[in-house]
């Protein structure tokens, strides 16, 4: 593949809102080149996208839903042209559906958040790996899996499908980290607790955060600005020699 770039390129998925949209910002202030992927918001990608170039690095904002294997890989080809480079994938895209009891969620339900948030970073990291394996000459690189406080704590009665597909990318975090660890490529998960974010909404409870805020030993909700940190200091070569682990912004929660 062709060196089309000598500036380091992070894609993040989901990209165009919350942690994906603060975690672009960041990346660019740092010296990135940022593609990011949305699946509706086209308007908020193309913000996300100008700030990135206002803060001088070039941007690729692209519509693909990552639980779609042809999508997946239009990304990727993609980025390819663009940049020739990937080093940083950031399996941010994830989806929440309305607060249920489990006797209460359907099929279809079940099926797209795990379609979303667990197939969907394994189809990524597959065709990342396969760009910065050093078995595939490439030159390494970093994934950084987005999971959530609810992996540990369930959700009950609000989301156990969504925690649960949670639980499913911190075990597919520690079986790649192992198997490509070798192969010049970390792999790390960043559990984000009650953060701010449009999310909340979808869940049915846009007040979500200020709701449980006072169950939160900070006393307080986090900022997705916050998060970004967390992930961008995984990415960068201050964590060189961590692989597999798991760091917890949540508030103490």
């Amino acid at each position: 593949m062709d060196n089309l770039s000598q500036t380091p390129l992070i894609l993040i998925t989901g990209g165009s809102r919350g942690v994906g949209a603060a975690t672009a910002r960041l990346a660019a202030a740092k010296g990135y080149d940022v593609a990011i992927s949305f699946i509706s918001n086209e308007a908020a990608a193309l913000a996300v996208a100008a700030d990135v170039e206002a803060a001088g690095r070039r941007a690729l904002p692209m519509r693909a839903d990552s639980a779609d294997p042809a999508q997946v890989a239009r990304l990727f080809a993609a980025i390819d042209r663009e940049f020739g480079r990937i080093d940083v994938l950031v399996n941010n895209a994830a989806i929440i559906a309305r607060q249920s009891r489990l006797e209460d969620l359907d099929f279809e339900r079940m099926q797209r958040i795990f379609a979303v948030n667990a197939i969907g970073p394994i189809l990524c990291a597959q065709q990342a790996a396969r760009r910065m394996s050093l078995r595939h000459h490439g030159r390494g690189g970093s994934v950084i899996n987005i999971s959530s406080a609810s992996a540990r704590l369930g959700s009950p009665n609000e989301y156990v499908d969504y925690a649960a597909s949670k639980g499913a990318v911190e075990t597919f975090t520690t079986g790649f980290a192992k198997e490509v660890a070798r192969d010049g490529i970390r792999v790390n998960c960043v559990r984000p607790g009650h953060i701010y974010t449009e999310m909340h909404a979808s869940g049915g409870e846009p007040a979500r955060v200020d709701r449980v805020k006072d169950s939160i030993p900070m006393g307080r909700g986090g900022q997705p600005e916050e998060v970004a940190r967390a992930i961008l200091w995984l990415a960068s070569d201050q964590a060189s020699f961590i692989t597999g682990t798991f760091l917890d912004v949540t508030g103490g929660k």
